[in-house]
């Protein structure tokens, strides 16, 4: 079994870093609390719902406010920890409602924690051909923004994976 980081330090020192480094405007976002769930070919073999363990940190470009950079960390269906970069768009935006998409890779990195991302699945053909194990995600989403600092969002990882996170941002 993969081992597990300290995640609720790794959650504090993300937090810390990016209260610390914030602008007055809200460049930065911290995701966490990811439920997902395989909406096909779902017997019960794929880690979901609370046990994906996702956590991103975004960067909201200042010359771009409609684009933010994410980074992050995931177990992903095969119970494999993997590293999330990603870009994000918001596509549309109404009072409290945000239509996002978030288009990333999420597989190895050189680090031993998440050699083992690209062992089965579609990562381990992507690993096949390319000699990376990795998965190409396309994510979209509605995000609801309860308040300036938080929100709530639902989408769709394609084909198939349904998600709910939190968003905080500083």
């Amino acid at each position: 079994m993969p081992s597990r980081l300290n995640y609720p330090n790794f959650s504090a020192a993300a937090l810390l870093t990016v209260t610390t480094f914030a602008q007055a405007e809200d460049t930065f976002s911290f995701n966490t609390g990811s439920f997902v769930y395989h909406l096909l070919g779902n017997h019960g073999q794929y880690t979901e719902k609370f046990d994906n363990e996702f956590y991103s940190i975004e960067k909201r470009l200042p010359d771009h406010p409609d684009y933010s950079l994410l980074v992050g960390t995931m177990r992903n269906s095969y119970g494999d920890r993997c590293l999330s970069l990603g870009v994000r768009k918001d596509w549309a935006e109404k009072d409290s409602i945000i239509f996002k998409g978030i288009y990333g890779y999420t597989g190895e990195f050189f680090f031993d924690e998440f050699s083992k991302c690209g062992d089965e699945g579609i990562y381990h053909s992507f690993k096949n051909i390319t000699g990376i194990g990795f998965a190409p995600y396309i994510y979209h989403a509605v995000q609801y923004n309860f308040t300036n600092h938080f929100g709530v969002e639902s989408g769709i990882i394609f084909p198939s994976v349904f998600v709910v996170s939190l968003n905080w941002r500083f």
